[in-house]
């Protein structure tokens, strides 16, 4: 549409507009709706007054109170606001009932009811919406088409774009699909991430459930959520779904090439969480000796947190491609064993007893059943000494630090010292040989 064109048509709009407010100013339909929308403004504003303090009381719950009830109250709360422009709107709709059944025509009042519309959208857009996305999409989508539908330009605007066609290859729609597709997908996805975190932080409170169960719940709520958002959106636009099926299939296969680590991963996620052999909390060890606790599962791969505060990304396929140590999926009790050695001068018979009462007494050490009992052993006869080892049970998990050797080898230490056991150093014996005779005295002739 060149220049000259949207000139003459807004030399039509304004020529209409100065018709019908000339009509509007001549007519006594147009005083008597005129003075029904003052009545019905000056009723809101004083209903709005006597009803708003009591309904504001009654909406604001102690600030200590939680539960369902105190959540809906909150929630109503900052709707308040909203009573005199919407009980405006109310009480001019009823009047533009009247006025149409009377004198056959309400054009005013439905004009004043549009503008308590329109001031009920700004108050709502400006006081009531906290998120940033909202009120963006409300001030720069809400309000300029309401205030389109106050000035009558509303369908003539929608006429254009429906008439507007946009053509890519088999695809076609109008500008009016588009926009409705730009708009409807925004809410979509925005009502997506919402309802995904409110769904997370549901599932992940019901303790009842496994942490594999949870996580799988979690990325199927994702999918469902996610997925049916993008059919409806595909819907919203007048999309044939059939169109793109051919080009959806190129790019799978293209897609399916080039990504296939990150799909096997994906897959090998799906199956971790299935069959909840890992899962988020557990110690692993894997097959390369790195070990830590698994802090996150993700789509592609699980984050490790080690025992000096590095995190480690490993691909979910590693989990199930090589070989891995889970020791918190082994049960909560774990043997462990320290090595020591007393001197060849010790009666060594005593030292079993000795040592097995000196850890058995750390607060640490399961001894409940036979099963669990601490046992020392003799292991080898070395070159400085004779060596034992002393196997022990704890309840948890020994991890890189030593936090339970240490302190039975300092109960180790202890015990021996106690009993004057000692503790042999390394030992070596050196064999001196003495020069030839020869040798010797031509040296001594020299």
């Amino acid at each position: 549409m060149d220049t000259a064109v949207w000139m003459e048509t807004a030399r039509d709009w304004w020529a209409a507009g100065r018709d019908v407010a000339l009509d509007w100013l001549t007519s006594p339909a147009a005083w008597s709706q005129f003075a029904l929308l003052v009545v019905a403004y000056v009723a809101a504003r004083l209903i709005a007054g006597r009803l708003a303090p009591p309904l504001t009381r009654l909406l604001t719950p102690p600030e200590d109170k939680a539960g369902l009830i105190a959540t809906v109250r909150r929630f109503f709360l900052p709707f308040v606001p909203l009573m005199m422009p919407l009980l405006a709107w109310v009480l001019t709709a009823i009047g533009e009932g009247a006025t149409r059944s009377m004198f056959g025509s309400g054009a005013v009042i439905a004009f004043g009811k549009n503008l308590f519309l329109l001031l009920a959208a700004r108050i709502f857009v400006r006081d009531i919406l906290n998120d940033g996305f909202l009120r963006l999409l409300g001030r720069f989508v809400l309000l300029p088409v309401l205030a389109l539908n106050l000035v009558g330009l509303l369908g003539p605007a929608i006429d254009y774009l429906n008439a507007l066609i946009i053509d890519l290859g088999n695809i076609r729609f109008t500008a009016m699909a588009l926009v409705r597709g730009l708009i409807s997908g925004s809410l979509l996805f925005w009502l997506g991430r919402w309802s995904n975190g409110q769904s997370e932080d549901f599932i992940k409170a019901r303790e009842e459930l496994r942490p594999a169960t949870r996580e799988l719940a979690i990325k199927a709520s994702q999918i469902v959520i996610f997925g049916a958002a993008f059919l409806l959106l595909m819907s919203i636009m007048g999309i044939d779904l059939t169109a793109i099926a051919v080009l959806g299939g190129a790019l799978g296969v293209g897609i399916g090439l080039g990504l296939q680590q990150i799909a096997a991963n994906f897959v090998s996620g799906v199956i971790l969480l299935l069959e909840g052999q890992t899962t988020v909390g557990d110690y692993v060890v894997l097959d390369n000796g790195e070990e830590g606790t698994i802090v996150k599962m993700t789509a592609r791969a699980a984050i490790l947190q080690t025992i000096d505060g590095r995190w480690i990304v490993v691909p979910n396929e590693d989990f199930i491609t090589s070989r891995v140590t889970n020791l918190s999926d082994a049960g909560k009790a774990h043997r462990y064993d320290a090595a020591f050695s007393v001197s060849y001068d010790t009666d060594i018979n005593r030292v079993p007893a000795l040592i097995e009462t000196a850890v058995a007494a750390l607060p640490f050490v399961l001894n409940d059943t036979d099963e669990h009992a601490v046992e020392c052993e003799l292991t080898a006869f070395a070159d400085s000494g004779v060596e034992f080892s002393v196997e022990y049970w704890v309840e948890g998990i020994e991890d890189l630090t030593g936090k339970y050797r240490s302190d039975v080898l300092f109960a180790i230490w202890n015990a021996l010292k106690a009993e004057a056991i000692e503790i042999p150093y390394p030992q070596r014996v050196v064999h001196h040989r003495g020069l030839p005779a020869f040798e010797l005295d031509t040296r001594e002739r020299g």
